[in-house]
């Protein structure tokens, strides 16, 4: 919870804070996220208007993950930026017209200061959730791991195979050896046939 009393409700005041905070867990996608109990590092803004109180800040949060495609692990740093308007619950009395169209479904997206304190952490998750990368790599440009052994390209550049057969074909590519050693044995007859086509 963030205090916005020295704020007053004076439109034009403004407070800028630096703060640390415990990341609240579960923060992040399947492949890659903020460690639960992790530090975030906080550069917020506070205004008093009108209606409120605007936030604007900055977190920053280091990240774990895996690069999705080698499956290494790696740690990266997010930086999200965010802004948000937290009203006073008694707005809708000193400001905003009555009878607003769809009143009831701004009023679920709204943010409201209890006690002038606000809580940001459904500020954060969205920014920070948004920020990350949706395919993280260990690095730009890796080449991932070998479709053929698994074996990580980046460790090995020349690794390579012999041509694979799909092992779909490999019962015709015998059967197809079978019918060319065949043919080597009547190849005599097979080139009389071509000199008479002549």
């Amino acid at each position: 919870m963030f205090d916005t009393r020295e704020l007053g409700r004076r439109p034009g005041a403004m407070k800028r804070l630096s703060r640390e905070v415990e990341s609240p867990g579960d923060l992040g996608i399947e492949v890659i996220k903020v460690p639960d109990g992790a530090k975030i590092e906080l550069d917020l803004r506070l205004e008093s208007v009108m209606e409120g109180v605007l936030v604007t800040g900055t977190a920053r949060a280091p990240l774990t993950g895996e690069c999705v495609r080698c499956l290494e692990p790696l740690q990266q740093e997010v930086e999200a930026d965010f802004q948000e308007m937290f009203t006073y619950p008694d707005v809708d009395e000193r400001g905003r017209p009555s009878a607003e169209p769809d009143g009831d479904e701004d009023e679920e997206d709204t943010l409201f200061l209890e006690a002038d304190l606000f809580d940001l952490e459904p500020v954060l998750r969205d920014a920070v959730v948004l920020a990350l990368p949706l395919q993280p790599v260990c690095q730009e440009g890796c080449p991932g791991l070998c479709p053929e052994c698994g074996a990580r390209l980046a460790d090995d550049p020349d690794h390579g195979h012999e041509e694979a057969v799909d092992i779909r074909w490999a019962a015709l590519q015998g059967l197809a050896e079978t019918i060319g050693d065949g043919e080597k044995d009547k190849e005599p007859r097979s080139g009389g046939d071509d000199s008479q086509e002549k």
